[in-house]
């Protein structure tokens, strides 16, 4: 599957829809983010049922600014709508495949119910 280019019309709909999202925020003058980009679309080959996406962020600020983008490039990784992973920094090939190798070993079912224990906790505390 292609790299998705995500913008305000499209965000929503791609992350709703898809169980496994994994979004790049880069800019065309990033030197690192165009250094970055081929390792991600090269590990995107091997993963078709997982969406690869970007936002670039001079063309999509708004977005950007939602998800409180300081640095880039910035991963972020969705399984079911609930963000598990937002790191900057461009990764290796290896670390970058490991990294979708253990997001998609997750279980959500727990993840859901580490978030409901945390936000029943909190008032509690």
């Amino acid at each position: 599957m292609a790299v998705v280019e995500l913008t305000k019309d499209n965000f929503e709909e791609v992350v709703t829809n898809n169980p496994f999202v994994i979004v790049d925020f880069w800019a065309p003058w990033c030197g690192p983010c165009r250094s970055f980009a081929p390792t991600y679309e090269k590990v995107s080959e091997d993963h078709p049922d997982i969406v690869f996406a970007k936002v670039n962020t001079e063309d999509e600020q708004d977005i950007a600014g939602h998800f409180q983008i300081r640095s880039i490039p910035t991963l972020m990784i969705f399984r079911d709508k609930i963000i598990i992973y937002s790191e900057a920094g461009a990764l290796p090939e290896s670390g970058f495949r490991e990294l979708v190798g253990k997001a998609g070993e997750l279980d959500m079912d727990e993840v859901r119910s580490q978030i409901a224990e945390q936000q029943s906790g909190q008032g509690n505390a």
